[in-house]
């Protein structure tokens, strides 16, 4: 009976721990929304696809954190030394949010805003240089630069964006990536090292290859698969599948992504139909493939890119 009561009261406790602790990541996703639309300027719509939801739901989200902040008298201001570990994942998730909105616009006539891109880095660095201890901050910064380093090579000279695979890796900013290599070698080996710095890893493997197909696709399947047990995020899964299909196949993609089919997050994701539609067509499956870029044509996304889809879905009508 003390043993059963024993268990009974530390059930009860990790049931309190496990409230409190969702309580605290619910109010951090408020913070980052209000940060995101409030002073990082971007819209309801881009905040939105931003967590992969509709904008409604969004800006329902928006006022019910302005209510419980208001409710509850939540103290915006600079954290005590104590609490910079619980914020700073929620700021480094903000920096990184404005940069992917900065990578690949979810709205408006061009594929990438150059001016978020810059202003994450900035923020980035501004980080590092106030907590140069914390192996997190360290690891995104070397993940925005090595991203930013192929900006001249993702877009042609009329902002048509470009695929990987078809990018010209001479204009790669070489000195951004020696940068990025640097700070991801010293991050990956640090004990605080996690999601961003894994993702930080990937990059420079890309950097790292001098073509398409020298890209070392086996360690960075390996690295996704450790990075989804950190994050098991919905996008996590999908490039997991994407670099799936490079190590083992187009069929072993089209699997994984039918997996993945039901998430009702990645159907509303334009890059999870661009996949479906690549891997499709790689398979030969012409009909299904133009059916998916037609679904990705109906998701949030740039002019740019709607425009190249709708180039590849004219190249498999003929």
């Amino acid at each position: 009976m003390a043993t059963a009561k024993n268990r009974a009261i530390d059930l009860i406790r990790s049931d309190e721990v496990r409230t409190r602790h969702l309580a605290r990541l619910r109010i951090e996703d408020e913070r980052i929304v209000l940060i995101l639309r409030f002073l990082s300027g971007l819209t309801t719509a881009e905040v939105a696809a931003g967590f992969l939801i509709e904008t409604a739901t969004m800006q329902q989200r928006i006022v019910r954190a302005k209510q419980r902040i208001l409710k509850t008298g939540i103290p915006f201001g600079r954290p005590a030394p104590a609490e910079l570990g619980d914020r700073l994942p929620g700021v480094l998730r903000v920096l990184y949010l404005i940069f992917t909105q900065g990578i690949n616009a979810t709205a408006g006539p061009a594929h990438t805003r150059v001016d978020l891109q810059h202003e994450a880095i900035r923020l980035a660095r501004l980080l590092v240089g106030y907590l140069p201890e914390q192996t997190e901050a360290r690891g995104l910064l070397a993940l925005l630069l090595l991203t930013r380093a192929r900006e001249t090579a993702r877009v042609t000279p009329d902002g048509q964006p470009v695929p990987l695979a078809e990018q010209d890796r001479s204009l790669w900013d070489s000195r951004l990536i020696a940068e990025g290599i640097g700070l991801v070698d010293v991050a990956a080996g640090e004990p605080g090292a996690g999601a961003f710095t894994i993702q930080a890893a990937i990059a420079a493997l890309h950097a790292d290859a001098a073509r398409f197909v020298d890209t070392d696709w086996k360690q960075i399947l390996l690295l996704y698969r450790v990075l989804s047990g950190l994050d098991p995020s919905p996008v996590v899964a999908l490039n997991t599948a994407i670099v799936l299909g490079r190590v083992s196949g187009p069929e072993a993609a089209m699997s994984a992504l039918d997996q993945l089919a039901d998430d009702t997050k990645l159907l509303r994701y334009r890059p999870f139909h661009i996949a479906r539609a690549i891997t499709l067509d790689e398979l030969g499956r012409t009909a299904e493939a133009e059916d998916a870029y037609a679904a990705g044509l109906e998701c949030p996304g740039n002019d740019a890119e709607s425009e190249y889809i709708t180039a590849r879905i004219t190249e498999l009508r003929r």
